[in-house]
């Protein structure tokens, strides 16, 4: 099939990649013409793991294109994916539908012939109404359907999840677009469940999930902080209900908190969406709030270690909001950090893939290490926040010999505690 994707950030290029791995022609469209300029030249403008060898295949045989004309990248697809990006509005805090409402307009114009048009951003619900009445008012002689085609990929997982969904979910009701997208995902009729709904219940589905897994984050975190007081250890509390069919292993790990570009934003959406249709989401509205304290918390934790230590050096392990991204969006390690820098400490901070998205946001406020062991050099403590496996492999004995005030923070619980109690340094893990 022929595909166009407007946007190419961390839904559209994997999307794009995905496509085109399956063999349609797929054609990249942003309207940032330095950024089209790089990937035209090969070079991927975001980290995610798997992506680049994929990216750099798909150029290559010519089944991904890129252009910054709209124009030309639509003529000739049968299905135009919307993949802009939905951040949230800095006052109101819902999602911000500016690039949406662009995309539409500047769409409306070449629609020369039949086509689907899907939205896959994360978008409030009655967007694809919206959408699609402004189309025919830029456009009354259009011809299109309108779908919602919501993404359910995991940052760091996504080339991962696009080939092995869970369920892929299409909110239409029209039988010709039906019958485009059954075309457009025939690769996965047999292997994945493909939901039909409308399409305001197909945008729902996506902020609901979003927020049940933010929900499930926060009770985790919560559950933590208990085992910390209770003498339970939230490793063993977590694999005893993981066990539990019903409630399922994902989303049971105790860390610093929820971030990224999706649940954060998507939760602060559905609680205005349902402050709009007075709806009292009271739990979505707990989580939030839960989440925002905790960064508080484990600042204030990291503090405590260091109070009495006249001009205390602090490490930090882990800028991206999570593994297999370089994503810093919303990341805890991020509102951590500048939590602790208001007390004047002095940072030094090592992430294997996140570095130069992570200097955009902290600038000069902090030092950063070329590798980890550069990083924990005569530290008085060392705090891990993201999960890269290259930080489980850490040597404890080379650790040990080089930070100067032997204690560790794991905020992830990376490391082995017995292992690390036994090369003589001090540490604590989350929940145990």
């Amino acid at each position: 099939m022929n595909i166009a994707i407007i946007g190419t950030g961390y839904v559209g290029l994997p999307t794009g990649v995905g496509f085109a791995e399956l063999g349609n022609n797929v054609t990249c469209i942003d309207i940032d013409e330095n950024k089209i300029k790089s990937l035209k030249e090969g070079n991927i403008t975001l980290y995610e793991d798997g992506l680049l060898d994929l990216f750099l295949k798909n150029t290559k045989n010519g089944n991904l294109n890129f252009t910054s004309s709209l124009e030309d990248g639509v003529k000739n697809a049968e299905i135009v994916i919307i993949a802009v990006g939905t951040p949230p509005h800095p006052v109101t805090k819902e999602a911000d539908m500016k690039y949406i409402h662009a995309a539409a307009k500047d769409l409306a114009k070449y629609l020369n012939n039949y086509k689907v048009v899907a939205i896959k951003s994360t978008v409030p619900v009655g967007t694809g109404d919206e959408v699609e009445n402004i189309i025919r008012q830029e456009n009354p002689n259009s011809d299109f359907d309108m779908v919602s085609l919501p993404e359910f990929l995991r940052e760091g997982f996504a080339v991962y999840d696009f080939f092995n969904p869970d369920r892929i979910v299409v909110g239409t009701n029209s039988i010709k677009a039906r019958e485009v997208i059954s075309r457009l995902y025939a690769d996965f009729k047999d292997k994945t469940n493909i939901l039909y709904t409308n399409r305001r219940s197909s945008e729902t589905i996506k902020y609901a999930s979003n927020s049940f897994l933010a929900m499930k984050i926060h009770f985790i975190n919560e559950m933590a902080d208990f085992c910390e007081q209770s003498g339970a250890d939230i490793l063993e509390v977590a694999k005893g209900m993981g066990l539990d069919t019903r409630i399922g292993n994902r989303f049971l790990n105790p860390g610093p908190g929820y971030g990224g570009s999706c649940f954060p934003k998507d939760t602060l959406a559905m609680a205005y969406m349902g402050r709009q249709y007075n709806i009292d989401l009271s739990l979505i509205n707990a989580a939030i709030k839960g989440n925002d304290d905790r960064k508080d918390k484990i600042a204030n934790k990291i503090k405590l270690e260091v109070k009495d230590i006249k001009n205390a050096n602090i490490a930090i392990l882990g800028l991206a909001f999570k593994n297999g991204t370089d994503d810093c969006r919303e990341s805890p390690a991020i509102d951590i950090v500048n939590k602790l820098l208001s007390d004047n400490l002095n940072i030094k901070a090592y992430d294997p893939k996140a570095m130069d998205l992570a200097k955009v946001l902290l600038g000069d406020k902090i030092k950063y290490s070329n590798n980890m062991y550069d990083c924990i050099k005569d530290v008085d403590l060392l705090v891990i926040f993201t999960e890269w496996d290259e930080f489980k492999e850490l040597d404890l004995e080379q650790a040990s010999k080089l930070m100067r005030n032997k204690n560790i923070l794991d905020f992830r619980n990376l490391l082995d505690k017995d292992r690390v109690l036994k090369s003589g340094v001090k540490y604590k893990g989350v929940g145990r």
